[in-house]
């Protein structure tokens, strides 16, 4: 999932199934199908996605994120816990773990870990996209975004569409 500056949302997924369950769920401009390639070594990312290109390298966790590695995962896909949550979530800019993007969705989420970005290099149609930066104003796709400094986090996402 990708937001420009000027707010074109596209999603880049690695399978027709793949787009059409997100693209259902969240909100985008573009939906594309390229293949999508994650080699992981040690603390460096590099992802791959079709037009996207990005090289990253985590840092340490700190105590948030050793605190949300400790949560199991049985508890943290309970709604109850995304309720429980969502009121010390919502201290970072646009960051919620639960709400619904589209009419007759419910989704909550989970975070089990989050590591700082703290080295990044990224392109976009072999346009470099520039230094790392707060992700001011937050990201649109669905009814949460992203923390605000760049970081990797490790979410567990549930999603209940109502029977129809």
């Amino acid at each position: 999932m990708l937001e420009r500056a000027d707010g074109w949302r596209t999603l880049l997924a690695p399978t027709a199934r793949t787009a059409e369950y997100i693209a259902g769920t969240y909100h985008f401009d573009e939906v594309r199908t390229d293949p999508v390639r994650v080699q992981i070594r040690d603390s460096a990312w590099d992802v791959a996605a079709g037009p996207l290109d990005l090289r990253f390298r985590v840092g340490h966790q700190g105590a948030l994120g050793l605190a949300l590695r400790a949560v199991p995962w049985p508890l943290a896909r309970r709604p109850l816990w995304a309720a429980v949550t969502d009121v010390p979530a919502r201290l970072m800019s646009g960051v919620r773990t639960r709400g619904s993007s589209r009419p007759g969705c419910r989704q909550w989420y989970a975070a089990g870990g989050l590591w700082p970005i703290v080295t990044a290099r990224t392109s976009f149609d072999g346009t470099d996209l520039g230094a790392l930066a707060p992700v001011i104003p937050p990201v649109r796709f669905g009814f949460a975004s992203a923390p605000a400094s760049p970081a990797l986090v490790r979410v567990l996402s549930t999603v209940e569409r109502a029977v129809t």
